[in-house]
């Protein structure tokens, strides 16, 4: 349920912070739109007009107020194949479907998986994002006339210089004004805005995307929407999980999910592609003042004013200033501490994180390069958790007895060291097996238990279980065969 209390200041609590931010954003959205669009091989105005209405939606349905979506790299290069060999009628249908996806995954909390991305990962991938950032900068910075080096130094100059004289207004604002002043005074021949490709003249309009509505499109377009919804809210969370560490204000994830869905689904039927949340536009925005949602709203406004009504002096802003922007933006983003950590951080933490990095930044894609983070953050805490892990035993005085105490966590990981704890071919009457200090997780650890009662029997012995939680003892009374009819057949491969 929605206060309308605590909605009404994510929206009017940071006005004049939020609208200068806004602007900020907005000037920087249009270049990366463009070539979004490029990338996924469309028209300019596909990415300018889905950035415009993601903006706007994600304001008033997303959970993180403050955070920038638009359409992204990440989506973008996801949809190249379709758009070759299909068209843009089937991008705009795949948005659509990509949008329903994530509500589904929404109203199903899935936003709830987070909990499951280290810190290592987390890490990672904010390196590796300032490092493609970074990178996306490079066609800007070569094979150019000197004066790009000189105004992207000097873009720079203002950016960190300019917080010293005031703060009251965005320095990454004065940046691409000064630098567009410069240029069109002197008349500099520098690449410009307008050399990215042909700004709209018009306001989008609804439409519904040209295709059969049979199960041939849904197969053809399946594949590319689920990947797209994936890739899209794996980055949007943890865009704003950085955004909340950042601000120091928690967000909703699943409602996040939910209002990514909804701004998809909606801007594929105004001639839109899908998009996501944008870390470098939110840490910008976030160090430009934005706070609320309005700081969103009015990116994704001014956005669409400024291509529509000032078109003609936007496009004659020199994409020197924005790449000193985005500069800016990835050396803010990188976490430089990160490095002089890994000698101090546990090698496993380190391992995580740089091999995030090199998986992000060798494919290009995020949500691979964050699975290889997680996977390998799981392979190394079931290490972890298995090394804590020990069985001893005691015997009685008259030697028919032995009682074997299981400590730990027993799960697959730890199986093995389960088994080789117990000697079967002492003859004894009776085994005791305590687990009163232990906890048994899943099929694999029940099949071990299972294989060491029914060896001991098979040596004559007399089993006893003792201490079994209440987890432990449902999992074991619904999996375990050992005093089930036939257990013993089952052992000897009868």
């Amino acid at each position: 349920m929605i206060n309308l209390t605590e909605y009404k200041r994510e929206w009017f609590s940071n006005v004049r912070g939020d609208l200068l931010s806004g602007l900020v954003v907005a000037l920087a959205l249009i270049p990366e739109a463009i070539a979004f669009s490029i990338i996924a091989g469309v028209d300019p105005k596909i990415g300018l007009y889905a950035s415009f209405s993601i903006a706007v939606l994600i304001a008033f349905v997303g959970g993180r107020p403050g955070m920038i979506s638009a359409a992204t790299a990440a989506t973008a290069v996801l949809m190249v194949t379709l758009v070759r060999d299909h068209g843009l009628q089937y991008l705009l249908a795949a948005t659509v479907l990509a949008g329903l996806i994530q509500i589904v995954a929404g109203l199903l909390k899935l936003g709830y998986v987070m909990r499951f991305v280290s810190k290592s990962v987390m890490t990672g991938f904010v390196n590796a994002l300032a490092i493609l950032i970074f990178m996306a900068q490079l066609p800007e910075l070569t094979n150019v006339p000197m004066l790009t080096y000189v105004l992207v130094a000097a873009g720079l100059g203002i950016i960190y210089l300019f917080p010293y004289l005031t703060k009251s207004i965005p320095s990454p604002l004065v940046c691409i004004v000064v630098l567009t002043a410069i240029t069109l005074s002197f008349g500099f021949d520098v690449r410009t805005v307008g050399d990215m490709g042909e700004l709209p003249s018009t306001l989008p309009i609804f439409l519904i995307p040209q295709i059969p509505l049979n199960l041939e499109t849904l197969l053809i377009i399946l594949p590319y929407s689920v990947a797209v919804a994936a890739v899209g809210l794996l980055e949007s969370l943890m865009t704003a999980q950085i955004v909340d560490d950042l601000t120091d204000t928690p967000s909703d994830k699943n409602r996040e999910c939910v209002g990514q869905g909804i701004a998809n689904a909606a801007t594929g039927f105004i001639g839109g592609m899908a998009g996501c949340a944008m870390i470098g536009q939110s840490i910008i925005n976030v160090k430009s003042g934005g706070r609320g949602r309005l700081s969103t709203f009015a990116a994704g406004v001014l956005l669409l004013f400024m291509i529509l009504v000032l078109g003609d002096l936007v496009s004659r802003i020199p994409m020197a200033a924005l790449v000193a922007i985005m500069i800016m933006v990835s050396i803010g983003t990188f976490s430089w501490s990160s490095i002089k950590n890994l000698k101090d951080h546990p090698r496993s933490s380190s391992i995580v994180m740089l091999a995030t990095v090199v998986g992000v930044v060798y494919t290009h894609n995020l949500a691979i390069g964050v699975l290889i983070g997680v996977l390998l953050s799981a392979v190394f805490f079931a290490w972890k958790i298995a090394q804590i892990f020990r069985v001893t035993s005691a015997l009685s005085a008259d030697g028919t007895h032995r009682t074997y105490t299981v400590e730990g966590q027993v799960f697959f990981a730890s199986v093995e060291d389960f088994n080789a704890a117990f000697d079967f071919r002492e003859a004894l009457d009776k085994v005791t097996i305590d687990v009163s200090r232990a906890h048994i997780w899943d099929i694999s650890s029940v099949a071990a238990l299972d294989m060491i009662v029914l060896k001991f029997r098979r040596e004559g012995a007399e089993v006893e279980i003792l201490g079994l939680n209440q987890a432990s003892e449902t999992i074991v009374d619904r999996l375990a065969i050992h005093d089930k009819p036939g257990a013993m057949d089952r052992l000897m491969g009868h």
